[in-house]
This record gives structure tokens, sequence and C-alpha cells, in this order.
């Protein structure tokens, strides 16, 4: 028996599935506090994940690479790469406690893109 050997068609259809192809993701979330009138500042935040991801991974956890893009009234934009994401997330799962009072991260969005963060389509009201 001989085996045919077939040209490949450069119209045929082929399927491409790039998994982690964004370099970053973003991350939206919350910090909820037991008193609401402590306000940390943008550094103050910053440091106190920087902290949290120290205190679970170690000193390899606390050179993780992310960047505080926003943040207002408790509610932060997150940047970081795709291959620390879950690092970070679980570290802001971890964190209980913010100067001797109870708080926790609230995640509310993560996406590759930073523009699916702009809306959130369960607010969403039609007219």
């Amino acid at each position: 028996m001989r085996r045919v050997k077939r040209k490949e068609d450069s119209s045929a259809y082929r399927r491409v599935v790039l998994k982690n192809a964004a370099p970053y993701h973003y991350l939206k979330v919350c910090l909820e506090l037991e008193d609401d009138s402590t306000r940390p500042s943008a550094v103050e935040l910053k440091q106190f994940i920087i902290t949290g991801l120290k205190t679970l991974y170690g000193e390899v956890g606390a050179a993780l690479t992310f960047d505080l893009l926003k943040y207002d009234d408790l509610t932060a934009l997150l940047r970081v790469y795709s291959r620390g994401l879950v690092k970070l997330w679980s570290s802001l799962t971890l964190l209980g406690s913010y100067q001797n009072q109870i708080c926790a991260f609230r995640v509310l969005q993560v996406s590759p893109f930073l523009l699916a963060l702009t809306g959130n389509s369960r607010d969403l009201q039609l007219d």
C-alpha cells in the first residue's frame, strides 16, 4: 500500500488557540475595613499588598511586580503580569487585618483587557 501525500491547502480552516496570550491581567478590587474612617493612601495600600505577598510567599512573593494604576475611595485598579495573577489574588484573599482592625479585599472584576473593567454588565440598566 502506498501512502498518498496531501498538499496542505492554504485556504483550509485552521484553529489556533492561544492560552494566556495577554501579558498582563487587571484586577478591580475593593478594600473593606471594619472602621470606615480609616483611609489608607495609595502608597500605604501598595505596601499593605506587598506585605501580604511577603507573608504568604516570602521574599519571592514580595518581589512580584504589580502596579497600582488607580486608587479612589478604597477601590483600586491593579495590573500584574499574567504569570503572577494567582499569587496576587491569593495573597489579597488571605489578608485579614489592617492596622489591628478586620479587613477584607473583594475582587470585583478581573480581565486581561483594561477596557473590560470600565463597565459592569451586572449594573447595566436598559431604558
